[in-house]
């Protein structure tokens, strides 16, 4: 009973921790964090059980549920066998990067500068500068630069308003679309 009450209040602390300042929080567990590193939705799971084996550059982002695995536990089972078996790597993330939704980044993963990984991504290969993947497993989709051209020329043009300004300008775009009532 005492270890259930230590857990639920390690829990509850971190998850005020990671609220308050989720850099702070990940670097507490070892994570090397650049600046302006933004994290959505930062847990202790996320980073597995090597966090000091993972690092990420400057003016990243880190979309909820985004897991960075650094060792293979499927060794577990062949240790029997081979008792000294270990595969274990770290995860290096360049800088301007932005990882979607559910991504899960696997070992002797490097993530270049200036890259896209798509939601629901399985980063099993490193990925090179300027590069947009996305898929199971990941795979090169397009240049950044490429990626860039296409949304300039769909963009609704107001990313730079303030949240609840933009959102105004996104309803009115699609009521004059006939997406919404008006």
């Amino acid at each position: 009973m005492l270890q259930l009450l230590k857990s639920l209040i390690r829990s509850l602390r971190d998850r005020v921790f990671a609220a308050r300042d989720p850099i702070g929080f990940a670097r507490s567990l070892g994570v090397r964090v650049g600046k302006n590193v933004r994290f959505y939705g930062v847990s202790r799971a996320m980073f597995g059980s090597e966090p000091w084996m993972i690092s990420i550059g400057n003016d990243c982002y880190i979309t909820a549920g985004v897991q960075f695995i650094n060792h293979d536990g499927g060794t577990l089972i062949l240790r029997k066998e081979e008792p000294t078996l270990e595969w274990t790597a770290p995860i290096s993330i360049g800088n301007d990067v932005y990882i979607g939704v559910r991504t899960i980044i696997l070992p002797n993963v490097r993530i270049g500068n200036r890259c896209i990984v798509g939601a629901g991504s399985i980063v099993s290969r490193s990925i090179p500068d300027n590069s947009v993947y996305a898929g199971i497993p990941a795979r090169f989709i397009c240049s950044t630069d490429d990626y860039l051209a296409k949304m300039k020329a769909k963009s609704l043009a107001c990313g730079h308003l303030p949240g609840n300004q933009k959102a105004e300008v996104i309803k009115q775009i699609y009521r004059d679309r006939g997406w919404f009532a008006k």
